[in-house]
Protein backbone atom coordinates (compact mmCIF):
# COMPACT_ATOMS: atom_id res chain seq x y z
CA UNK A 1 0.00 0.00 0.00
CA UNK A 2 1.39 3.48 -1.07
CA UNK A 3 2.61 5.51 1.66
CA UNK A 4 1.48 9.63 2.10
CA UNK A 5 3.67 12.51 2.80
CA UNK A 6 3.87 15.78 2.66
CA UNK A 7 0.70 18.20 1.23
CA UNK A 8 -2.45 16.95 0.86
CA UNK A 9 -5.45 18.56 -0.96
CA UNK A 10 -8.92 17.61 0.67
CA UNK A 11 -11.45 17.05 -2.43
CA UNK A 12 -14.31 18.94 -0.71
CA UNK A 13 -15.74 22.57 -0.97
CA UNK A 14 -17.64 21.38 2.35
CA UNK A 15 -16.21 23.55 5.50
CA UNK A 16 -17.18 21.20 7.91
CA UNK A 17 -15.92 18.10 6.44
CA UNK A 18 -12.81 20.02 5.82
CA UNK A 19 -11.96 21.00 9.24
CA UNK A 20 -12.84 17.08 10.54
CA UNK A 21 -10.31 15.69 7.81
CA UNK A 22 -7.61 18.75 8.42
CA UNK A 23 -8.19 17.74 12.22
CA UNK A 24 -7.99 14.13 11.99
CA UNK A 25 -4.79 14.52 10.09
CA UNK A 26 -2.81 17.30 11.96
CA UNK A 27 -1.22 14.86 14.45
CA UNK A 28 0.54 12.98 11.46
CA UNK A 29 2.32 16.15 10.05
CA UNK A 30 -0.12 16.29 7.12
CA UNK A 31 -0.62 20.06 5.64
CA UNK A 32 -3.88 20.10 3.99
CA UNK A 33 -5.84 22.25 1.64
CA UNK A 34 -9.30 21.79 0.45
CA UNK A 35 -10.45 21.90 -3.58
CA UNK A 36 -12.61 24.86 -2.87
CA UNK A 37 -9.96 26.86 -1.42
CA UNK A 38 -7.84 26.28 -4.37
CA UNK A 39 -10.15 27.61 -6.91
CA UNK A 40 -11.29 24.24 -8.40
CA UNK A 41 -15.02 23.31 -10.07
CA UNK A 42 -16.72 20.14 -8.68
CA UNK A 43 -17.12 17.63 -10.63
CA UNK A 44 -19.81 15.82 -11.70
CA UNK A 45 -20.95 12.83 -9.50
CA UNK A 46 -22.27 10.10 -12.10
CA UNK A 47 -21.79 6.81 -10.35
CA UNK A 48 -24.37 5.36 -7.59
CA UNK A 49 -21.68 3.87 -5.18
CA UNK A 50 -20.00 6.08 -2.78
CA UNK A 51 -16.77 4.69 -3.95
CA UNK A 52 -17.34 5.59 -7.89
CA UNK A 53 -18.27 9.23 -6.66
CA UNK A 54 -15.25 9.52 -4.27
CA UNK A 55 -12.81 8.07 -6.83
CA UNK A 56 -14.24 11.19 -9.48
CA UNK A 57 -13.17 13.54 -6.63
CA UNK A 58 -10.29 12.08 -5.66
CA UNK A 59 -8.83 11.73 -9.10
CA UNK A 60 -10.49 15.08 -10.34
CA UNK A 61 -8.36 17.06 -7.46
CA UNK A 62 -5.38 15.04 -7.96
CA UNK A 63 -4.68 15.79 -11.08
CA UNK A 64 -5.46 19.41 -11.26
CA UNK A 65 -3.27 20.06 -8.55
CA UNK A 66 -0.25 17.62 -8.70
CA UNK A 67 -0.61 16.53 -5.33
CA UNK A 68 -2.04 13.81 -3.70
CA UNK A 69 -5.90 14.35 -2.82
CA UNK A 70 -8.68 12.81 -0.63
CA UNK A 71 -12.04 12.62 -1.28
CA UNK A 72 -15.04 11.17 0.82
CA UNK A 73 -18.49 10.35 -0.14
CA UNK A 74 -20.59 9.96 2.04
CA UNK A 75 -24.27 9.24 3.56
CA UNK A 76 -26.89 7.44 5.30
CA UNK A 77 -28.93 4.11 4.48
CA UNK A 78 -32.10 3.42 5.70
CA UNK A 79 -33.06 0.10 5.90
CA UNK A 80 -36.91 0.01 5.42
CA UNK A 81 -36.22 2.54 3.04
CA UNK A 82 -33.77 -0.19 0.61
CA UNK A 83 -30.88 1.92 1.61
CA UNK A 84 -32.15 4.91 0.81
CA UNK A 85 -31.17 7.60 0.25
CA UNK A 86 -27.60 6.54 0.31
CA UNK A 87 -25.79 7.94 -2.17
CA UNK A 88 -28.25 10.18 -3.28
CA UNK A 89 -28.28 11.95 0.92
CA UNK A 90 -27.20 15.36 -0.49
CA UNK A 91 -29.80 15.43 -3.85
CA UNK A 92 -32.68 14.93 -1.12
CA UNK A 93 -31.61 18.05 0.44
CA UNK A 94 -30.92 20.42 -2.57
CA UNK A 95 -33.59 22.97 -3.11
CA UNK A 96 -32.81 26.43 -5.83
CA UNK A 97 -31.39 27.80 -2.69
CA UNK A 98 -28.83 25.38 -1.64
CA UNK A 99 -29.15 22.38 1.03
CA UNK A 100 -32.01 22.12 3.30
CA UNK A 101 -30.97 19.02 5.43
CA UNK A 102 -34.51 20.03 7.71
CA UNK A 103 -36.66 19.24 4.79
CA UNK A 104 -33.99 15.91 3.97
CA UNK A 105 -34.78 14.80 7.61
CA UNK A 106 -38.29 15.39 7.27
CA UNK A 107 -38.34 13.72 3.81
CA UNK A 108 -37.30 10.70 5.52
CA UNK A 109 -39.00 10.33 8.42
CA UNK A 110 -42.12 10.65 6.44
CA UNK A 111 -41.22 8.03 3.91
CA UNK A 112 -40.82 5.74 6.89
CA UNK A 113 -44.24 6.57 7.99
CA UNK A 114 -45.71 6.19 4.68
CA UNK A 115 -44.98 2.81 4.80
CA UNK A 116 -45.56 2.62 8.55
CA UNK A 117 -41.53 1.12 9.18
CA UNK A 118 -41.51 -0.69 12.30
CA UNK A 119 -39.39 0.50 15.05
CA UNK A 120 -36.25 0.34 14.95
CA UNK A 121 -36.26 1.95 12.28
CA UNK A 122 -32.45 0.89 11.75
CA UNK A 123 -29.69 2.64 9.35
CA UNK A 124 -25.89 3.49 9.20
CA UNK A 125 -24.64 6.16 8.20
CA UNK A 126 -21.40 4.94 5.58
CA UNK A 127 -17.96 6.60 4.84
CA UNK A 128 -15.87 6.16 1.41
CA UNK A 129 -12.72 7.48 1.34
CA UNK A 130 -10.25 7.41 -1.49
CA UNK A 131 -6.98 8.37 -1.61
CA UNK A 132 -5.31 9.68 -5.15
CA UNK A 133 -2.49 10.08 -6.65
CA UNK A 134 -1.47 12.38 -9.70
CA UNK A 135 -0.53 9.34 -11.66
CA UNK A 136 -3.38 7.39 -11.42
CA UNK A 137 -3.10 4.84 -8.33
CA UNK A 138 -5.67 5.26 -5.71
CA UNK A 139 -6.15 3.28 -2.21
CA UNK A 140 -9.95 3.16 -0.45
CA UNK A 141 -10.82 2.77 3.06
CA UNK A 142 -14.89 1.86 4.06
CA UNK A 143 -16.16 2.66 6.94
CA UNK A 144 -19.44 2.69 8.96
CA UNK A 145 -21.93 3.17 12.07
CA UNK A 146 -24.54 1.41 13.09
CA UNK A 147 -27.64 2.46 14.64
CA UNK A 148 -31.34 4.29 14.02
CA UNK A 149 -33.58 6.98 12.27
CA UNK A 150 -35.37 9.07 15.65
CA UNK A 151 -37.95 11.77 15.63
CA UNK A 152 -38.05 14.54 16.32
CA UNK A 153 -34.86 15.85 15.18
CA UNK A 154 -32.58 16.39 18.04
CA UNK A 155 -29.46 18.45 18.66
CA UNK A 156 -27.81 21.44 17.55
CA UNK A 157 -24.27 20.27 16.89
CA UNK A 158 -23.27 18.20 13.64
CA UNK A 159 -24.26 18.79 10.66
CA UNK A 160 -26.41 17.43 7.82
CA UNK A 161 -28.72 14.30 8.82
CA UNK A 162 -26.91 13.91 12.69
CA UNK A 163 -30.40 15.46 14.34
CA UNK A 164 -32.22 11.74 13.48
CA UNK A 165 -29.29 9.50 13.94
CA UNK A 166 -28.56 7.87 16.90
CA UNK A 167 -25.94 5.18 16.50
CA UNK A 168 -26.03 2.14 18.49
CA UNK A 169 -24.79 2.45 22.18
CA UNK A 170 -26.42 6.09 22.81
CA UNK A 171 -29.17 7.64 24.12
CA UNK A 172 -28.49 10.53 21.81
CA UNK A 173 -28.54 11.81 18.13
CA UNK A 174 -25.51 12.63 16.48
CA UNK A 175 -26.63 16.08 16.85
CA UNK A 176 -26.78 16.08 20.14
CA UNK A 177 -23.26 14.62 20.72
CA UNK A 178 -19.84 17.10 21.34
CA UNK A 179 -18.77 17.46 17.77
CA UNK A 180 -15.47 16.18 18.18
CA UNK A 181 -16.55 13.62 20.78
CA UNK A 182 -18.51 12.50 17.11
CA UNK A 183 -15.87 12.49 15.43
CA UNK A 184 -14.06 9.66 17.14
CA UNK A 185 -16.43 7.03 16.71
CA UNK A 186 -18.26 8.27 13.19
CA UNK A 187 -18.22 6.60 9.83
CA UNK A 188 -15.68 8.99 8.55
CA UNK A 189 -13.25 8.18 11.62
CA UNK A 190 -13.50 4.21 11.26
CA UNK A 191 -12.53 5.18 7.53
CA UNK A 192 -9.82 7.10 8.51
CA UNK A 193 -8.35 4.91 11.15
CA UNK A 194 -7.95 2.34 7.86
CA UNK A 195 -6.70 4.99 6.03
CA UNK A 196 -4.00 5.65 8.77
CA UNK A 197 -2.76 2.27 9.28
CA UNK A 198 -2.69 1.55 5.23
CA UNK A 199 -0.98 4.56 4.03
CA UNK A 200 0.73 6.51 6.57
CA UNK A 201 4.70 6.21 7.54
CA UNK A 202 5.75 4.20 10.30
CA UNK A 203 1.71 3.45 11.31
CA UNK A 204 0.84 -0.18 11.24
Amino acid sequence: MRKLTGKLVVATHNQGKLEEIARLMQPYGIETVSAGQLGYDEPEETEDTFVGNARIKAHYAAQKSGLPALADDSGIEVDALGGAPGVYTADWAETPDGRDFVMAMTRVWNELEKINAPAPRTARFCSTLVLAWPDGHDEVFAGKIEGQVVWPMRGEEGHGYDPIFQPDGYDITFGEMDRWEKNKISHRARAFDLLVKGCFPNEK
